[in-house]
């Protein structure tokens, strides 16, 4: 059987992104589409498909109180259990459909809480920071505060779970290191089993931090919000900073507050870059 979609029309989406971390939105709440990771990962393409750093797909919800489900699917066709940065797109566009400011988008990681300001902010509630090393996951039992593994200079980073895993380095000077020499190589370490997000992140001032991020199944972005919720966690923890901060990343900021209650709200811009149509050549077997 052909890994190629079978005769198609035409497929609306929209391209969106929040600090330069960037989207492909499409709607399949029909459930008329059955993109796979061969149509994936010609869609992410960027010189041939239209590029992302995740393909959001909105499907019908499941959960009675949820407004729209979710689906992430990384470039390599993988699926993705969170997406901060593109929670927050698709709230927007649910909030727009539905004329609401508050909305809940259900994903496989939980039902997550969005809303918005009357200042273009939008914030979504990550829900609780995990921090057991069996919820990370780990392949071994470890402290996650100070994890005992490293590469050419980083280590001791500090694991958080946001929904998916992340492993949290400091350093003093964040652009001395080559992040896409190691990025790879941490995600793979045998200490993750699902493998991680890896975040290199440098306290620049008080409740400030700038970090960059290498995504599992991704590379190198802009921004990664659950990796910023990551790093704020991982800096209260080590006493670096307080429970509110501002995360700045390649591509702009976001406010991670970790409240008492250990939820982590992040809040930041969204933008809409254009709406498009996919052509069903994009998926045909001599693309």
């Amino acid at each position: 059987m052909s890994p190629y979609l079978p005769p198609m029309t035409d497929i609306a989406f929209i391209k969106m992104q929040g600090l330069g971390n960037d989207f492909v939105v499409i709607d399949d709440r029909d459930g008329a589409l059955a993109l796979g990771i061969e149509q994936t990962r010609a869609l992410a393409d960027r010189r041939l498909g239209v590029g992302f750093d995740q393909l959001l797909i909105l499907e019908q919800p499941t959960a009675p109180d949820a407004d729209a489900f979710m689906r992430i699917r990384n470039p390599d066709g993988s699926e993705a259990q969170a997406c901060g940065n593109g929670t927050r797109c698709v709230a927007a566009l649910v909030m727009d459909e539905l004329n609401r400011d508050q909305v809940q988008i259900e994903t496989i990681a939980g039902l997550l809480a969005a809303s918005r300001d009357g200042r273009g902010q939008v914030t979504v509630d990550m829900g609780p920071a995990r921090l057991d090393w069996q919820e990370i996951p780990t392949s071994k039992e470890v402290d996650t505060l100070h994890m005992e593994i490293g590469i050419d200079g980083l280590s001791d980073p500090v694991g958080v779970n946001m929904g998916n895993p992340h492993a949290v380095f400091f350093v003093d000077d964040l652009e001395q290191i080559d992040l896409a020499t190691v990025g790879p190589k941490l995600e793979h370490d045998p200490l993750f089993p699902e493998l991680a997000n890896i975040e290199i992140a440098q306290r620049t001032g008080p409740d400030q931090l700038r970090m960059r991020v290498w995504e599992r199944a991704a590379g190198i972005t802009r921004a990664c919000g659950s990796g910023a919720c990551a790093v704020a966690v991982a800096a209260h923890r080590r006493g670096l900073a307080g429970r509110r901060v501002d995360v700045v990343l390649d591509g702009g900021a976001l406010q991670i507050n970790w409240r008492d209650d250990g939820r982590v709200l992040m809040t930041g811009p969204v933008a809409t870059s254009f709406h498009g149509v996919l052509h069903p050549s994009l998926f045909s077997a001599d693309h």
